[in-house]
């Protein structure tokens, strides 16, 4: 039997408790219940956090009763992880960076045992977590390594310009590295896993049977034939060769400079940049605000936010909470995708 929106049950962690990651949480949830006729609404949602840091933090919202009626309804419960000490809005405390990390372990933990089919993230801020002394680099790295996962993309996607109700979609060949040490880390055999995980992930939990995917170069003009950089001869165009030998519907290296167009992009499905700006600057251009962020390649469904803690706009109630709710619609339309595929095939 198909997956319908009211058999998912979704994790929501908190992020930075100093940032707006609780803000944007209560505001995205509370705009997803209430919405008339959303096709998301049936979902019930466990919140993993600090109880009086949500309820303070919906006070100073505006927001207290909505939210209680939230948890009142039985839509909504609360997972209860303490804040190691008491926090104040736009205020760092390295005292709580074990809490975060706390509260990400428990929806980790919780996805693996089945207790939800997903997880939605809040932003943190990795300097907190960096400086208790525990080498963190990322959401991301983190998740592929909690989860035993060799290799994961990152990919963000947001509304496509060329074309309405239609998605761009970017993911990326490296992620958090210094740019001088990008083109030594690109890889046929590292190119070539990642067409096969995002050829993977947009059949399995986006519904695209045949998912055409575009490959920028590395180098200005994808390489000028070699007059600008071999990387597109001697290691991207090997990968795609490979990669179509394996049945993958792929295209490039196109000069990243052009690629974003819409006339190249309104039957792509996906686009692979080689490294972190190339693909996000275009990306978030067009989409700040109303992207998301998913992982691709993991064991769970994680989709997140496209900004950061923005630690100024924390209780204030001026915090754009759109791409929290787009990550929570887009975590119920993955897991029910997937659900459905395992019902097929089962």
């Amino acid at each position: 039997m198909a997956a319908t929106a009211a058999s998912l049950r979704l994790a929501i962690t908190t992020g930075e408790p100093a940032g707006i990651g609780p803000d944007i949480t209560l505001q995205a949830l509370l705009a997803e219940m209430e919405a008339p006729g959303s096709a998301h609404h049936a979902c019930t949602y466990t919140v993993i956090g600090d109880r009086t840091l949500l309820a303070e933090r919906a006070a100073l919202l505006g927001i207290a009763p909505a939210w209680q009626r939230a948890l009142d309804s039985g839509r909504v419960a609360i997972a209860h992880v303490p804040l190691g000490v008491p926090c104040i809005p736009g205020q760092l405390d390295t005292q709580n960076g074990a809490y975060v990390l706390a509260v990400l372990d428990e929806a980790i933990d919780g996805c693996q045992h089945g207790r939800y089919h997903g997880m939605v993230t809040a932003p943190l801020q990795k300097s907190v977590i960096a400086d208790t002394g525990i080498a963190f680099t990322g959401h991301t790295e983190y998740l592929a390594e909690r989860t035993g996962t060799p290799h994961v993309v990152m990919m963000l996607a947001g509304p496509q310009p060329a074309h309405a109700n239609a998605m761009l979609r970017v993911a990326l060949a490296t992620t958090h590295l210094p740019l001088r040490a990008v083109a030594d880390a690109i890889t046929t055999p590292l190119l070539v896993d990642a067409l096969h995980i995002i050829a993977h992930d947009l059949r399995r939990r986006f519904g695209l049977p045949k998912p055409r995917i575009l490959v920028t170069g590395l180098n200005p003009h994808a390489g000028e034939q070699g007059h600008l950089g071999r990387e597109e001869i001697d290691v991207i165009i090997p990968a795609l060769q490979q990669a179509a030998a394996d049945g993958l519907d792929v295209r490039g290296p196109y000069p990243a400079d052009t690629l974003f167009q819409p006339r190249y992009l309104q039957d792509a499905d996906c686009v692979l940049a080689m490294y972190h700006d190339q693909g996000l600057a275009p990306l978030k251009y067009g989409t700040f605000g109303h992207g998301i962020n998913v992982t691709l390649g993991l064991p769970l469904i994680r989709t997140s936010v496209d900004h950061g803690t923005a630690l100024d706009l924390a209780g204030t109630g001026r915090a754009e909470y759109g791409s929290m709710r787009a990550a929570l619609q887009a975590a119920v339309d993955m897991a029910r995708c997937e659900l459905s595929a395992r019902d097929a095939t089962a």
